[in-house]
């Protein structure tokens, strides 16, 4: 059964957002996480109404196995197994808020979410970006003159520290402290707020960008087109993701993603000996186990250790 030419499950009449499972889902979560768990119920929903509906208009109480199904097989079919079981994951969380508003009854449910998780490859996703690419990265920020060239240096520099592109693009002038380095990372993924605290080098680039920025109240980063600061209006995700990507050309390094500066943040503190429970409270992750899944360090540490053995015997 293909999930595009499904057509009873869309809405009749309009749910009140109270009980709309996939709008009290959303409502549930960390701002930073909302647009993307969005963008999953709205392919989710456009799979099963044949491109005609989204999350709002999908009827998810009537979804059965048949139909969830599909949508595990079509995911599989088009995304990686990382961003598809993200999708499920998704799509598990709204099936429970309709069980939970009554909407389903449990027989029925269980059925539905009875999904199979997609296996991924066995080698690791990402990478560790060398010191080198880092010091080539912020070459080209330096020799760019413009307002553009401090800007991007002092996103590279936070991001560096361990934050998460959403979490980056959310912050505030007040959620940083430039005296200290700390930066109050506020309703960060699983809605957990965290501190933060930037290294010398990424506080000096942070304060090159208030000298230009000013302390007007408002998001740390900004957009900046000709003509000057656009309102002093928010940066999104994706714009960093194309930042980095002019960022990365001009230096000459092989693409990485956002999400790479997270792998190297806890690859290189774990590589520095710091123990794993801090590196996981750094990276804001909810178990070691996740944080051990960013190490990137390589066979060279891996070699390193084994001579660590040999120690009082030679």
């Amino acid at each position: 059964m293909r999930p595009g030419v499904v057509t009873s499950v869309t809405l009749t009449e309009p749910l009140p957002l109270t009980l709309h499972p996939a709008a009290v889902y959303l409502d549930s979560l960390a701002p930073g996480s909302r647009p993307t768990m969005e963008q999953a119920l709205n392919v989710i929903a456009k799979l099963l109404s044949n491109n005609s509906g989204d999350y709002m208009t999908l009827d998810w109480a009537s979804l059965r196995y048949q139909h969830t199904a599909a949508v595990r097989s079509a995911l599989m079919r088009k995304y990686a197994p990382a961003t598809a079981n993200k999708m499920l994951c998704a799509l598990r969380r709204v099936l429970e808020e309709a069980f939970k508003l009554d909407l389903m009854d449990a027989r029925q449910y269980q059925k539905a979410v009875d999904l199979r998780c997609i296996k991924s490859s066995k080698k690791q996703q990402g990478r560790a970006l060398k010191h080198s690419e880092i010091k080539a990265l912020m070459r080209v920020c330096q020799e760019d003159s413009s307002v553009l060239g401090v800007r991007d240096a002092a996103l590279i520099w936070i991001l560096r520290c361990g934050l998460r592109r959403a979490e980056v693009v959310n912050l505030n002038l007040k959620d940083l402290d430039v005296t200290t380095g700390e930066l109050e990372v506020i309703g960060s993924k699983g809605d957990v707020d965290r501190t933060v605290y930037m290294s010398a080098l990424a506080i000096g680039a942070v304060t090159e960008w208030l000298a230009v920025r000013g302390r007007r109240p408002g998001p740390l980063l900004h957009p900046f087109r000709k003509g000057g600061f656009t309102d002093y209006k928010r940066m999104t995700p994706q714009s960093v993701l194309m930042i980095l990507r002019k960022r990365a050309a001009e230096a000459e390094v092989e693409r990485f993603s956002p999400h790479d500066f997270r792998r190297t943040f806890c690859s290189d503190l774990l590589d520095a000996g710091v123990d794993i429970v801090t590196v996981q409270k750094l990276a804001g992750h909810a178990s070691p186990v996740t944080t051990g899944r960013y190490d990137r360090r390589g066979e060279e540490t891996k070699r390193k250790a084994m001579e660590k053995l040999d120690i009082g015997y030679t």
